[in-house]
Formats: structure tokens, C-alpha cells, sequence
């Protein structure tokens, strides 16, 4: 067999992402053999180039014996000097196999002297760059039938892949093969039969590029909204909430996409779907009930074993679904759960200087979870016999444990627990088992702000201010947009990506605008300040400048102004997160309504169209653009409340607004009072819209047909119905 032959061979065994293998028993028993204690010190005293970084993903890396170059053009001109190629390695910071990984591998002086004898290093965090990472995925899930980091990516040194998978153990072990193995193998082809290999790197590339270039314009129908609704019913777990089996990710944007098809259609399963899937993961190991917040996802059906590392933009997308259901259906226990996930964020996630961080660590001391698993002893330990007896036994802790002989508090076994959520007869008990936790070793925090991350937490902030009357997470979002404001946005006002120990970095990609503008309108709904819409439409220009295909419509991944990589995609689909093109969609149609600007709203219809085709193609991985679809097709409201901000008439119509579940009505706040505030400047037809004898007054249209203008709050409240 050639060794061109052998390499793809390997390939076949590497089909099954990181995630996916992580939820396999066998996996759980190497965890302590892999993983690495992150605070600890190297113990090769000799650091790489990787020192002079500031992600905490490649400042992990910065003592690995392994020559790591980071990416850029001092690696690629070694690799084109020296004839080897790249061996690009991607991951994150709170990547439990990344970790593993490293331990067994890139600590390793036997790998790193393969490495560094016949190939030039490359390490990337994912979450710097997703332009980066989103090529290369594509390759390996093109390459090998699927994904997941770490991503292990052999390239020329011109950036055109020819091998791609996942995690690699050091030997060959339990149908993996091994790393060293698989890197002589390579080697060997590389000096024997190069030009195959290029060959295969021109193929690829000429495959990601058709892919990347395809034409998804299409019309996209009302129907498609129905299949998707179908399809997740079909795949829907009656008994434990979500979809499929195992591993469960929350997908938060899934269940945005269910309320408001429930709302368009009133069909009863949609929100039982919901509120089962919500209770759910709330009841289940996935959520911290100690300190509260979301894991980022179960390892199996029940939602009891999570993955434990905590994502920021899980938890704003949860906290935003919480307090739709809230909205939904005035079961307060979903609101208070976006509280708790609220008090979880702004407890440890936030920096002192206003922004958020990006995500904490499934591995403490390097032992996966051990910083949220309890004994019965540790509890009677902390509380003393008869009190952690009643603990206990509403956490489900006991000697058998759940995980590792030891258990993850959950409330799968308490069915009555989440209605009495708000009367927890333990919370006394919670609060002093908190303070013994906060005594132990924390995951380590990848503290690193990202302004799209960020955006989607300004967002759910926002929502949970107006909808749970708190003005403290008002003032949390709009310091965080201060914060994005002063440190992350150029003189000249271009977004850029990341930031960390005061260095701001990458110009802003796609999501980085997307959600910010997001973050920004619901702030805008949040205080009815005219600067947050206004910086939303500066933003909002600026993304279409550097992201818009004028040609073919959607918008690209990075912008035009960003380095230049072997393609420049799209990215629709509605993963984890959704997508940058489907949060502008939305974005574009309700701008295009708040400012009256028609342009925009037709701008959301291109976005429908330059996708069209995909997202019949399979319209459950794409809800969120699906949510835009119902939108557009909806009996939408424009609602302009005009009076003083301390008028109660006109505060109780806004608390009417908010009480209720609206997601196709935008709402502008006019004060007569406060002329300075340019709402009219930047909603022009607000200028003729004025208080009534005096009156705080509500001008509705629906479905682009306007009412009499209405002063009574019976009659307004009874349109919201």
C-alpha cells in the first residue's frame, strides 16, 4: 500500500468528534491519566514563541517542549524555507480533550522532537480565530464525515490542507491511531511521493472552495418552518426534554424558534416541548445548583452529566429562553432561573472593568468536575449530620454516587423541586455549601472578552431587565457596551475581536457585529435610550460595509478589510451558537422596523433568499433563520409609546409590553420632555406622533395598518393579548 494510501486509511479511524467520544465510558476512566493541572507550572523551563501571546489557550502551550510558532507569516516563510510542512493544531482554552491532548502528546519530548525535526507548529485558539478555525473544520468534516477539537489540521506551507482529524493519543490505542505514528507516516510521504500529497491539498481546496462559493439562493417558503417544527418533534425525547439521545446540547435558539412557531400556530406541542426541555435541564447535573449557571452540555440523555465546563454564550442564550417561557406562560420559575443564571454571570464571569469573560474549565486539579462533585461526608462536614441528611436528600447525594463515586447535585429524582423554586426549603443549606465550595481549587477561567460572546450577554441582560423589572442587569449591559466602546472599537470605530491583559486584538468578524447589534437593540428596549439604536445602525452600516456580498447576498464570515485566507465563507448554520447571518437577519428586519428605513427590512429578505436553498435543504439546523422566516411572515407590530418617562400611564404601558410575549412587535419610547434624545432623528415618522390631551398615548400599526391612537390602558393591554 502507498503511504498516500496508508495516511487516508488513518483517516477512517478518526470519524467521531471529541465531544461525542467524551460521552463513551472508556473515555471517562483516561481522564485523570490526560488532563493537566492548568494553574501549575511547566515543568520545560525553556518558553516557545508562544510566551509573547495573550490567549490563555496558547499561553498554555508556551512551555510545551514543541517548537509552536503562533499563526502568521514568520511560520509559513520557515515552512516554504525548510521544505516541511505545517502541522496546525486548534483548540480552546476549556477544552477538556485539548488538554489531554497536550499532556499526552505536546508535553511529550519524543512527539515534540518528530514535531520539531520535520514540521513547522502552528497553534491557533479557536476562539481568536473562528475564520481560521471555520475553514479547517470544514475541511476535517469534509475530510473525515465529522469534527470536533482538538482540531489537528497538516498543511503547505501556502495554507492548503492535506490531512485533517481530531485528538490523536501518543500510540496507537483503542482503534486510535497514534500521533507519532500517523506524524512519521506522513513524513515519509512528504520525501516520497510530495507531489501526491499536493495534489491532495489542490483537491481539497478546490472542494472547500465550490462549497464555500455554491449558490444557496432560493426561495425559502412558510412551509419550511413546518418541516422544522416536524423534525424536531420527531426527534424530541418525551421522557427527559431536548432532542435525540446522547450527548444533549441545550441549543436555546431551538427553543426560541418552538415559542414562536407556538405563538404563530397556538399548537400546544410546540410549548410543551419547551417547558418540558426547560424544566428538564434545570432539574439535571447540567446546571450548577450549588452556584448556579449552565454546563455546556449532557453527556447523556438525562441531562445529569454535563460536560462541566460553563460557556458564556450558553448561558445568555438560556437566560434569554427562560425568560421567553416566563413571558410565554407567567410560571415565575422560569424567570427565576434567568435570575440565578444572572447571579452566576455577574458573580464570576464579569471583570472588574465591565466586560465578560469567556468561559471556566470542566477540569480542576486535573481532575475532570472534581470542583462540583460532594460525599455525603463533605455536606455533613459542612452542615453537620441532621442538616446535611435533608441537603442530601434533595440533591440526590449519596454514597453510591453518580459520577466517579461521587455525585453531581441534581433534582431529577425531586419531581416537586421546580415548582417550589422560588421557596427552596434547603436554600439556607445551598448558601453555606456555596461558601465551602468557593474554599476549593476553581476550573481555570479563560478570561479573554469577546465582543460577540459579550454581545449576546448585553442581550439576555437587557431582555431580563425589562422583563424582571430589574434595572441592576440594565446597568450591567450598558457597562458592558462601555466597556466594548473604550477598549474594543478603533478610532476609526472598527470592532475588533478580542481582548485581554489591555491588549485589543482581530479586526471583528461577522458574529462580533451581529450580536453586538443585537446586544444593542435590546438595550435600546431596555432604557430607551436613542444612543444605544443609534450606535446599533452605525454598527449595523459598518457590518454591511465589510461583510455584505453585494453579489450573491449573506454576508461573509470576516471582512474585507481582515487577512485574506484560502476562502472567505458563509456561515448559516445554527450550531451551538446561531449563526452571524441569521442574528443580522433578524437585526436587519427589526432596524428596518424601529426606523421605518424599508432598505433594511429588504435586506432581511435577502438574507432569506441568499440562504433559501440550504435551509429547505435541512431546516432544523437552521431555527434562528427559520425565527427570522416567521417574522417576516407574521402579523408584526410597531408600537410608539410617546409620554414622559415619569408618567405612570406610559410606565404601565411599558410594563404591559413587557409582560407579554411579543416577538414580533418593536417598541419605540418618545418623551416630548427630552427633544435631545434624536429618537426622531433616527425614526422620522415618530416626528408627528404626540401625547393626546396630555395623555401618554400609544400609536399601534399591525400587518402595515395603523390605529386611532389609544390613551386607555385597558385598550392597549388588550392588544397585547
Amino acid at each position: 500500500m502507498a503511504a498516500i494510501d496508508k495516511i487516508t486509511h488513518f483517516v477512517k479511524n478518526i470519524t467521531i468528534m471529541c465531544e461525542i467520544v467524551f460521552a463513551r465510558g472508556f473515555a471517562r476512566k483516561i481522564c485523570t491519566l490526560g488532563v493537566k493541572l492548568l494553574e501549575s507550572t511547566r515543568n520545560n523551563e525553556k518558553p516557545n514563541r508562544l510566551i509573547n501571546e495573550k490567549s490563555p489557550y496558547l499561553l498554555q502551550h508556551a512551555h510545551n517542549p514543541v517548537d509552536w510558532y503562533p499563526w502568521g507569516a514568520e511560520a509559513f516563510d520557515k515552512a516554504k524555507e525548510e521544505d516541511k510542512p505545517i502541522f496546525l493544531s486548534l483548540g480552546y482554552s476549556t477544552c477538556h480533550w485539548c488538554h489531554v491532548m497536550e499532556r499526552e502528546s505536546f508535553e511529550d519530548e519524543e512527539v515534540a522532537r518528530v514535531l520539531n525535526d520535520n514540521y513547522v507548529a502552528v497553534k491557533v485558539d479557536r476562539e481568536e480565530r473562528p475564520d481560521i478555525d471555520h475553514i479547517y473544520m470544514s475541511v476535517c468534516q469534509a475530510f473525515t464525515g465529522s469534527g470536533g477539537w482538538p482540531l489537528t489540521i497538516i498543511m503547505t506551507w501556502d495554507r492548503k490542507p492535506f490531512f485533517a482529524g481530531t485528538y490523536f493519543p501518543k500510540r496507537a490505542r483503542m482503534g486510535y491511531t497514534g500521533l507519532i505514528e500517523l506524524l512519521k507516516k506522513i513524513n515519509e510521504a512528504w520525501g516520497m511521493e510530495k507531489e501526491k500529497l499536493l495534489e491532495t491539498s489542490e483537491s481539497i481546496l478546490e472542494y472547500i472552495k465550490s462549497d464555500s462559493e455554491a449558490d444557496s439562493a432560493g426561495k425559502l417558503g412558510i412551509e419550511a418552518a413546518g418541516r422544522a417544527y416536524k423534525g424536531l418533534k420527531a426527534s424530541f425525547d418525551r421522557e427527559y426534554g431536548g432532542f435525540g439521545r446522547a450527548p444533549k446540547f441545550p441549543m436555546p435558539h431551538n427553543l426560541q424558534f418552538l415559542l414562536r412557531y407556538w405563538k404563530i400556530t397556538n399548537d400546544p406541542e410546540a410549548l410543551e416541548m419547551v417547558e418540558k426541555t426547560l424544566v428538564s435541564m434545570y432539574r439535571g447535573g447540567i446546571y450548577d445548583h450549588v452556584g448556579y449557571g449552565f454546563s455546556r452540555y449532557s453527556t447523556d440523555r438525562k441531562w445529569l452529566m454535563p460536560h462541566f465546563e460553563k460557556m458564556l454564550y450558553d448561558n445568555a442564550g438560556l437566560a434569554v429562553a427562560y425568560l421567553e417561557a416566563y413571558q410565554a406562560t407567567g410560571r415565575e420559575q422560569y424567570g427565576e432561573v434567568a435570575r440565578q443564571i444572572f447571579e452566576y454571570v455577574l458573580r464570576d464571569m464579569k471583570s472588574r472593568e465591565g466586560g465578560f469573560y469567556s468561559a471556566e474549565d470542566a477540569d480542576s486539579e486535573g481532575i475532570e468536575g472534581k470542583f462540583y462533585l460532594w460525599s455525603p461526608k463533605e455536606i455533613t462536614d459542612i452542615l453537620g449530620e441532621d442538616a446535611a441528611v435533608e441537603f442530601n436528600g434533595y440533591y440526590g447525594i449519596n454514597e453510591k454516587g453518580n459520577f466517579e463515586e461521587k455525585t453531581i447535585p441534581n433534582l431529577l429524582h425531586n419531581k416537586a423541586a421546580f415548582e417550589n423554586i422560588n421557596k427552596n426549603p434547603v436554600e439556607d443549606f445551598r448558601k453555606e455549601v456555596y461558601k465551602a465550595r468557593e474554599k476549593r481549587i476553581r476550573p481555570y477561567k479563560d478570561d479573554k472578552i469577546l465582543t460577540a460572546w459579550n454581545g449576546m450577554m448585553i442581550a439576555a441582560l437587557s431582555i431580563g431587565a425589562r422583563v424582571l423589572e430589574d434595572e441592576a442587569y440594565a446597568a450591567a449591559a450598558e457597562e458592558a457596551v462601555r466597556f466594548i466602546k473604550s477598549k474594543l472599537m478603533r478610532e476609526d470605530g472598527r470592532l475588533l475581536a478580542r481582548y485581554r491583559d489591555g491588549e485589543a486584538a482581530f479586526p471583528g468578524y461577522l458574529d462580533d457585529y451581529a450580536f453586538l447589534v443585537w446586544g444593542l437593540i435590546e438595550l435600546y428596549g431596555a432604557t430607551f435610550k436613542a444612543e444605544y439604536l443609534k450606535l446599533a445602525m452605525d454598527l449595523n452600516r459598518d457590518m454591511l460595509k465589510y461583510f455584505y456580498d453585494e453579489k450573491n447576498g449573506g454576508l461573509f464570515l470576516y471582512g474585507s478589510d481582515s487577512e485574506q485566507l484560502i476562502v472567505r465563507p458563509k456561515d448559516v448554520y445554527d450550531g451551538a451558537m446561531p449563526s452571524g447571518n441569521s442574528v443580522a437577519a433578524m437585526n436587519f428586519l427589526r432596524l428596518g422596523r424601529l426606523t421605518g428605513d424599508p432598505d433594511l427590512e429588504e435586506k432581511a429578505y435577502k438574507q432569506l433568499k441568499a440562504f433559501g436553498s440550504i435551509v429547505e435543504g435541512h431546516p432544523t439546523g437552521y431555527t434562528n433563520m427559520l425565527s427570522v422566516l416567521l417574522f417576516a411572515n407574521s402579523k408584526a407590530s410597531e408600537i410608539v409609546i410617546v409620554g414622559s418617562s415619569e408618567d405612570e400611564n406610559a410606565r404601565r404601558m411599558i410594563k404591559s409590553v413587557n409582560r407579554h410575549f411579543q416577538p414580533f412587535t418593536v417598541v419605540l419610547f418618545k418623551n416630548p420632555e427630552a427633544v435631545a434624545e434624536g429618537i426622531t432623528k433616527i425614526a422620522a415618522f415618530t416626528e408627528d406622533q404626540i401625547m393626546i390631551e396630555d395623555k401618554a398615548t400609544a400609536y399601534v400599526c399591525e400587518n402595515h395598518a395603523c390605529m386611532a391612537p389609544i390613551t386607555d390602558l385597558k385598550n392597549f393591554e388588550s392588544l397585547l393579548m
